[in-house]
């Protein structure tokens, strides 16, 4: 039995859903959402923000260890730009869609919104 086929089908669902959202940075409007992030990210030099973008876009190392529920609301990675390294985290929240609360039903893209925040490491 695959680590994929361990998880039950509705956080596969998410994880497909979260996937598209984080891939395509918010730009497939079926999976509704926000973008944040902290203001240690925000202050990064744009080429530093342009990296994280395209890092978050392209996570694919999912584990045990960063994804027990298998719905890929988290993702960690460093990368180095002008002599620093940074420790980025990326994690995806599901609100209802008034934003107010956790949504009573994650894997409907009706009543669900996400909320994808970048931060680094020290901010979690």
């Amino acid at each position: 039995m695959t680590e994929q086929q361990t998880f039950s089908a509705t956080a596969l669902e998410i994880a497909e859903q979260n996937d598209r959202f984080r891939t395509t940075w918010g730009a497939d409007f079926s999976v509704p959402g926000q973008i944040v992030m902290t203001r240690g990210v925000a202050d990064l030099s744009p080429a530093a923000k342009a990296i994280i973008m395209q890092r978050v876009q392209t996570f694919s190392v999912f584990n045990e260890d960063n994804d027990p529920y298998g719905d890929h609301t988290f993702g960690a990675f460093e990368f180095e730009i002008a002599g620093n390294t940074y420790s980025i985290f990326w994690k995806i929240d599901l609100y209802d869609k008034d934003y107010c609360m956790g949504s009573d039903d994650p894997a409907n893209v009706a009543v669900t919104r996400r909320v994808l925040t970048v931060l680094h490491a020290s901010e979690y």
